[in-house]
């Protein structure tokens, strides 16, 4: 009351203060970060290691072993898994929540570094960097030209456009996709080899020495200190270096122009990207974890001509797969929903009230707790993001409950023939516990977020935020805007006659009271039937999925398929894609296939692949396209399975939405067996798979790590190399040329002159020379002054397979089966997919098998949701038993529970919803409400002493919130905007349960209320 009566006093001051939260308010929108998800995702470092030629068990063995070793040492560290392919590892660490990542990541940099130290010679250092799952690509920034090749245009993306590309605030540009590292190369001829019995690895020695990166020095002359500059390092013309001598001595020398070629090049070519099936270079644009979406788009977008600007006249740079408009799309629409929906609340203010200025008073209130909200997200260090828009446009409903009810009791009071001050007093005094209980029971059901942990917290601690900042200020302003508008506003009138719906929901109330138990015996009976037959009937999730704008799928050619054939099959199967969606639908593809190169290690955070045979496609459907997503992705199996059967197909996340929501798994389903052993690991792994294809309901079912590589096994004979005086290391050396390059185990680098950049000088026998066993074999190992032998004298070479990809999981080897589902949702699944891991017998000893994918998530959220819902209803209990004085009317109020949670259901189930996050947060938010109605009618009831009087006193306010609120909702609950299948569950959700809590309300509530509080009047 003190606070009512200081706001009529001093009318002027209240408005000063409600003219300043507009202001701050507009600041705080124009500078609070915009994004789709608020920030997701475990606390995550990694770290990529490359080296060239490695395969993959040795980057298991002599890296990734070292890596694991020395990070346990590291503070915090929740688990750690491993990557290793041919030519590079990817080590993940995950941290617990609420570890210092400054601290974790010098932690980490440290032991990187002791690691190497046990590492073969040419270990580079690794790429060590953050990265979680919203540093998702938002965009590709594209290179295209008709005449440059992929080659030239990876150097204008990584030397010119990058520099300036990764220095935009929030930016994490990665190297650019599809092409291959400029380098110099010196092809060596393997018949001019055996000509001049030259062994490659001699040559590769020849080069060290022929071209010396040297420091230059000074030499004091006179009166100056002149830079000494040499010609040790080869100059512009790479023609140096073809006449440099591989071979000195006795007899004619031997010069490199004699045995090969010298060329600017690039390097071996391990990967294709293509835009709209033509070769070209993208580079990747990708958030940092805590940057807005749009703001780094816009920035990039800004900074686009300055790009084109840098490189040749017939390059073009450009954006492509924007996801941006997507992100707009969703966050405008959910704002225009709240918009409407505040429209809607109004009028049902209004016919209710029957008087435009109390509707306007009630009105004016929604804006200015929206924006004191919107002060507070920001200055707490929220953004604006899909939950906390959904929380905003929840609240708006709710938000005119405080405005309503004390407008509401101020007509009552009106009615009565009281003057307006003493009016506004009185509802004041009446109303002010009531209302107070009201808001701290919505605030109560929020609260147990913050003690949640995983994907829930993180995505439901925003919406609380959002909800309990509004309605904490739609509270103080119902204290003090209201009584200020209303003594300015509201029209004095005359004592009416009780209104006739009064009188017959008086006898109504009577008559419900009088048959209490029956009234109370069916409803228990309906909630019961209802809580135990719809739960099974809907399906559960951890976020609704979405018609897609963007399809990706992964294909698997047959393991080490050569990257030229699975270009062929990957621009196919694109073809394919776009004739079953229809041309007209697709209006843009990207493609990337093959292996991301040694160089770039760092671009398999970005997008993993594990050799050769393996491709990524992403399509851009058209805005106006209409494609329901399983059933596209059903054609799209059926096509590619009848015309390119050899092909395997793993669909993924294509949209922003769906990779953020997948939490770094490719699918809904991994199943992990682990164990010190890899063969063992793999037996129980391909009894899992048999098991798993029984389930109808999973596709693309696949063994993850292929374990048929093919290898060519060269078994060096070493008494026979002795023989001819050579060591392995002669031998093996001889070997790399032909196999990779000299880039790691020799490193040479050479200066370009023009832009003064720094490239390496690696030795290679071209890939067109060396097509077989034979052509290894036929390859000189001799030294100089030796005989000469071949390699095939000294080497038994055979056909073999090896695992193409060793993964791990906190020290233990890993084997991992993938699925998609179709037609299941993730939480029906789990108990089928249990069951048929039971019928794949007990795990060997030693062998562990855990379900993950986005199963962890799933339980994680769903087991915290349930717990905060448990915690919040023990809280509101003990709160209202405090307020009343009684145990027996709160447990009252919560007798009104189990029909909201029906009520839910019910409408998730009409509207073939699921269970998830955002239709567990609305069934929370109708219970808040709920709860805040049953306040005020057991308040009147106490008060009056007969619940039918209270009942009749309190009926236009507990419809008319109701109705407000479900005209606030409505809009998101339809789901008629582009972006809206993410929070129309949520809607669905409060609309069911404000209808079911509004008829429990008003028709079950009496009759509970006269059974649990003896002597009532009926």
């Amino acid at each position: 009351m003190k606070l009512v009566l200081f706001a009529l006093r001093r009318p002027t001051t209240v408005s000063v203060a409600v003219l300043a939260i507009l202001i701050c308010g507009w600041f705080a929108i124009e500078r609070t970060a915009v994004d789709i998800f608020p920030d997701l995702g475990e606390p995550t470092i990694y770290i990529a290691q490359p080296y060239g030629g490695l395969d993959p068990a040795q980057m298991d063995g002599f890296t990734t072993y070292y890596y694991e070793y020395h990070l346990l040492y590291v503070s915090g560290v929740k688990q750690i898994e491993s990557r290793s392919v041919q030519g590079a590892a990817l080590i993940k660490v995950s941290f617990h929540p609420g570890t210092n990542m400054s601290t974790a990541l010098s932690e980490v940099v440290g032991y990187a570094n002791r690691s190497r130290a046990f590492m073969p010679p040419g270990a580079v250092p690794p790429f060590i960097t953050r990265f979680d799952a919203g540093s998702v690509a938002i965009g590709q920034l594209v290179f295209s030209s008709q005449t440059r090749s992929p080659a030239e245009m990876q150097d204008f993306a990584i030397n010119r456009v990058r520099p300036l590309f990764a220095t935009l605030p929030g930016v994490s540009a990665p190297p650019p996709f599809g092409g291959s590292q400029r380098t110099i190369l010196v092809r060596l001829d393997p018949e001019k080899l055996r000509q001049y019995r030259i062994a490659p690895e001699e040559a590769i020695r020849a080069v060290s020495t022929a071209n010396v990166v040297a420091p230059s020095g000074v030499v004091r002359t006179g009166d100056l200190t002149r830079i000494a500059s040499t010609n040790s390092t080869v100059g512009g013309d790479l023609s140096e270096l073809a006449n440099a001598p591989v071979r000195m001595g006795p007899g004619t020398p031997v010069y490199f122009r004699d045995i090969g070629s010298v060329e600017s090049g690039s390097d071996v070519l391990t990967a294709h990207a293509h835009v709209n099936s033509k070769r070209t270079v993208y580079i990747p644009i990708t958030k940092r974890a805590d940057a807005s979406t749009l703001a780094v788009m816009k920035r990039v977008r800004e900074a686009l001509p300055s790009f084109q600007k840098i490189v040749p006249e017939d390059v073009s740079v450009s954006i492509e797969f924007d996801q941006t408009p997507a992100v707009e799309s969703a966050l405008k629409n959910l704002l225009n929903e709240g918009l409407l929906g505040a429209l809607l609340t109004g009028l049902m203010v209004l016919v209710f009230l029957r008087d435009a200025r109390s509707a306007l008073v009630v009105l004016t209130t929604i804006p200015v707790s929206l924006l004191s909200s919107v002060i507070a997200l920001w200055v707490s260090g929220q953004s604006i993001n899909l939950m906390t828009l959904a929380g905003l446009t929840l609240a708006i409903g709710v938000l005119v409950d405080e405005a309503t009810v004390e407008i509401e009791n101020i007509h009552t009071e009106m009615s009565r023939g009281t003057s307006r001050s003493e009016a506004i007093l009185a509802a004041c005094q009446r109303t002010a516990l009531p209302r107070l209980m009201s808001m701290i029971s919505i605030l109560a059901v929020f609260v147990p977020a913050f003690f949640m942990t995983g994907a829930g917290r993180q995505l439901f601690v925003p919406m609380a935020l959002a909800v309990g900042f509004a309605m904490i200020a739609s509270y103080l302003l119902s204290s003090t805007l209201v009584p200020v508008l209303a003594n300015s506003f509201l029209k004095p009138h005359a004592a009416k006659p009780e209104p006739a719906y009064r009188i017959a929901y008086r006898r109504l109330v009577e008559g419900i009271v009088s048959a209490r138990w029956l009234v109370a015996a069916i409803y228990v009976g309906i909630c019961a039937v209802g809580l135990w037959l719809l739960p099974d009937r809907l399906g559960l999730e951890i976020f609704p999925s979405t018609a897609p704008k963007q399809i990706r799928l992964r294909l698997f050619a047959p393991t080490g398929t050569r990257i030229e054939r699975t270009e062929i099959m990957a621009l196919k199967a694109l073809d394919l894609v776009r004739e079953t969606l229809g041309k007209d639908q697709v209006s843009l593809t990207t493609s990337f296939v093959g292996q991301h190169a040694s160089s770039y290690p760092v671009n398999l955070i970005h997008l993993f692949t594990t050799g050769p045979h393996e491709a990524v496609l992403t399509l851009a459907l058209k805005a106006s396209a209409k494609i329901e997503a399983a059933d596209a992705r059903e054609a799209i199996r059926a096509k590619l399975a009848k015309e390119l059967p050899q092909v395997k197909v793993l669909f993924e996340g294509g949209d922003i939405i769906s990779q953020v929501m997948s939490f770094g798994s490719p699918t809904p389903l991994r199943v992990l067996v682990t164990g010190p052993s890899l063969p063992a690991d793999y037996e129980h792994a391909q009894k899992i798979a048999t098991e798993l294809k029984k389930l109808s309901f999973l596709r693309d079912l696949q063994i993850e790590q292929p374990n048929d590589y093919p290898t060519l096994e060269m078994k060096v004979d070493r008494d026979r190399a002795a023989q001819y005086g050579l060591t392995m290391q002669d031998v093996t050396r001889s070997l790399v040329a032909a196999t990779s390059s000299s880039r790691f185990i020799e490193p040479n680098y050479w200066r370009d002159p023009a832009s003064g950049n720094a490239f390496q000088v690696q030795v290679e026998l071209p890939p067109l020379k060396v097509q077989s066993a034979d052509d290894v074999a036929a390859m000189a190992l001799s030294r100089a002054g030796s005989s000469q032998p071949l390699a095939g004298d000294v080497i038994a070479m055979k056909n073999g397979k090896t695992m193409g990809v060793i993964e791990r999981f906190n020290g233990q080897k890993l084997v991992s089966v993938a699925a998609n589902l179709e037609g299941l949702t993730l939480g029906r699944a789990l108990p089928l997919v249990e069951a048929a891991l039971k019928k794949a017998g007990e795990p060997p000893r030693g062998i562990t098998v855990r379900v993950r994918g986005q199963a962890p998530a799933l339980e994680e959220t769903m087991a915290g949701l349930k717990f905060g819902l448990a915690v919040a209803v023990a809280s509101i209990f003990l709160l209202l038993a405090a307020s009343f004085q009684s145990f027996r009317l709160a447990l009252v109020v919560l007798f009104t529970l189990p029909a909201i949670v029906v009520g839910s259901l019910m409408a998730l189930l009409l509207t073939d919803s699921t269970i998830n996050i955002q239709s567990y947060l609305g069934t929370i938010m109708a219970l808040g409400i709920a709860i805040a109605n049953a306040i005020l009618y057991l308040s009147f009831a106490e008060a009056e002493g007969n619940v039918a009087n209270a009942g009749a006193a309190r009926l236009r306010a507990v419809l008319m919130t109701a109705f407000a609120m479900l005209a606030g909702v409505t809009p998101m609950a339809l789901g008629w905007g582009e972006g809206s299948d993410q929070t129309a569950p949520l809607g669905r959700a409060v609309v069911g349960g404000l209808v079911a809590a509004t008829m429990a309300t008003l028709l079950v509530l009496p009759a509970i209320y006269s059974i649990f509080r003896k002597g009532t009047k009926a």
